[in-house]
């Protein structure tokens, strides 16, 4: 979204447009972080999480500084994995945990209410507690196929998207929270993800690995809902 949505456009207000979520490692093999960041904000990327367990602290923070940087300019969120500590130094728009991490509890006590949580869910159950937990502010659904992002992991399938689907008309609560499904998804798939119930879609392959991100981003949000 522009940066121009005027002085209450903030993060929340952010969140509650992102459709398209990206996940990209430091892209230290290609040599182009700064140049893809822009490419996949530009394409219509809403947020952008990095997420590379082969950075050190350090490195790991430089490129947060960088992925900041170019997230204001396109006034646009971005997101740390995992990492409190971390997320708290580069003053991150969103912090993202695993069902292994801090609790949401915990992440907001480190981390102060203006910064957005999420969390992974991987079946019926856990996205119940995740739309019912006050200090949630999205979560993800999948992964709903294979992907190597997520070795070992079983995939749930589009199923599980229609049960969250028919949790949300279901439940006030629940069909106020933003909801992402993952795993797996190009633009192929986006199709019969979004016929499945779901909106909002986070990504890796399929921007990280296209010969064009900008293009591929743009064609990803084509597909979604405005």
């Amino acid at each position: 979204m522009p940066a121009d949505r005027g002085p209450h456009y903030g993060r929340a207000e952010k969140l509650a447009d992102a459709r398209l979520y990206l996940c990209t490692d430091a892209r230290s093999r290609q040599g182009d972080l700064e140049e893809f960041l822009h490419a996949a904000y530009a394409g219509g990327v809403d947020i952008i999480q990095l997420r590379d367990k082969a950075l050190d602290t350090d490195a790991e923070i430089a490129a947060l500084h960088l992925l900041a940087g170019v997230a204001r300019e396109h006034g646009k969120l971005f997101a740390v994995n995992d990492r409190a500590d971390i997320a708290s130094l580069v003053n991150a728009d969103v912090f993202h945990i695993g069902q292994r991490d801090l609790s949401p509890a915990q992440a907001r006590s480190l981390l102060g209410t203006e910064v957005l949580i999420g969390r992974s869910t991987h079946d019926l159950d856990q996205a119940r507690t995740a739309a019912a937990d006050p200090e949630v502010d999205y979560f993800c659904t999948g992964p709903l196929w294979e992907t190597p992002t997520k070795p070992g992991r079983a995939a749930t399938g589009l199923g599980l998207v229609r049960e969250v689907a028919r949790l949300r008309t279901g439940s006030p609560a629940a069909a106020g929270i933003p909801w992402f499904a993952i795993g797996g998804i190009d633009a192929g798939r986006l199709p019969d993800v979004l016929e499945a119930g779901a909106n909002r879609v986070v990504v890796v392959r399929a921007i990280t690995e296209a010969a064009d991100p900008h293009a591929a981003a743009k064609k990803l949000r084509e597909l979604l809902p405005a």
